[in-house]
């Protein structure tokens, strides 16, 4: 089953909350969120995982693929002290939940536990979901996987405090884009209220996630802003700005990759373009490629036909290859893209 339809049915999450109920007290309980952990990924990882402190889970790891170093925006989070290297993670847990993971390909190395593990659990907001997850709570049209945790912890009957809230708003502001992108709906407001009413302070919560850089970071956006490109023929005239960044420009200006997540949201603001684009290198002729639309064009289906996934107003995926390569299979598929009619 994949996640595109209209959310969790009420067996799915009956299901999932008996996955959880069922355990035995010495169950081991994996947490894994996707490569390059975003705000979303770590904030429902983290704040679902204090809550299943709280039902009294004691052997439970969170971690995702990768090097084990979080992101400095997320490294304050409350609940990090369950985060373990991969290599150290669970080899055979009882039960796997997932976090905003598309696809089983964004859990790296770590996607042998799916196999290995008493049961899976997927929780993901994305259309491109592809299920696979023994059971499986997916919602394409929730703003944020923080939605779909925060759901199944009411199911679970686990009391929302202050420190599993900060996870969690980190986790809704970060992908609706500090309540600004399309998916912030009234629903999403009463659960931003919700998560407030814990006490949690949101002016500190928003200095730390989108208001705090390192010097070397804002010199590193300038040169990489510099050489952005403004293409007002691609997507069909809907245009399309795109710059990127290599392992050299980090070396540069000493800084880390994460501090590149940033750059889209500088990118994206330009009035002429639809379609924004950065390429980021991660490693020998690898790219990660990250789209956003204004509305005209469904990035997502671009991602998908690239081999990545997301959603219509902001996906991405790993292109392969020199970035000239790259960049004109971004184009070629915004192409076909505009012109294919949607099903």
């Amino acid at each position: 089953m994949t996640g595109a339809g209209p959310g969790p049915t009420d067996a799915e999450w009956a299901a999932a909350v008996e996955a959880v109920r069922g355990l035995p007290a010495d169950a081991r309980v994996l947490l894994i969120c996707h490569v390059n952990p975003d705000g979303d990924a770590l904030g429902s990882m983290l704040g679902f995982g204090l809550g299943l402190r709280r039902l009294g889970v004691r052997h439970l790891q969170a971690t995702f693929p990768g090097p084990p170093g979080v992101p400095e925006p997320f490294r304050w989070l409350p609940g990090v002290e369950l985060l373990v290297p991969q290599d150290d993670a669970y080899p055979d847990p009882d039960l796997v939940i997932c976090f905003d993971a598309a696809g089983d390909s964004r859990l790296g190395d770590l996607v042998d536990r799916l196999g290995r593990a008493g049961t899976s659990l997927v929780l993901d907001h994305h259309a491109s979901n592809t299920g696979f997850g023994r059971i499986n709570l997916v919602d394409p049209h929730a703003a944020a996987t923080s939605v779909v945790a925060l759901g199944l912890l009411d199911r679970l009957g686990v009391p929302l405090d202050a420190e599993m809230a900060t996870g969690l708003y980190v986790a809704l502001t970060t992908d609706t884009g500090s309540f600004r992108f399309e998916a912030t709906t009234p629903a999403v407001h009463e659960m931003a209220a919700r998560l407030l009413a814990t006490g949690i302070r949101p002016g500190d919560i928003s200095r730390r996630i989108f208001d705090t850089r390192p010097f070397g970071a804002v010199r590193l956006f300038g040169e990489v802003l510099g050489r952005a490109t403004l293409e007002p023929a691609a997507a069909a005239g809907h245009g399309l700005v795109w710059t990127y960044a290599t392992h050299d420009d980090l070396a540069r200006h000493d800084q880390p990759a994460y501090v590149l997540e940033a750059l889209i949201d500088s990118v994206r603001c330009t009035a002429e373009a639809d379609v924004s684009c950065v390429v980021k290198q991660s490693g020998d002729a690898e790219w990660a490629v990250s789209l956003r639309s204004k509305g005209a064009v469904d990035v997502s289906r671009v991602a998908v036909a690239l081999g990545g996934g997301g959603h219509r107003f902001a996906a991405g995926f790993t292109g392969r290859g020199p970035l000239d390569e790259v960049v004109g299979n971004i184009r070629a598929a915004l192409g076909a893209e505009v012109l294919t009619p949607h099903s």
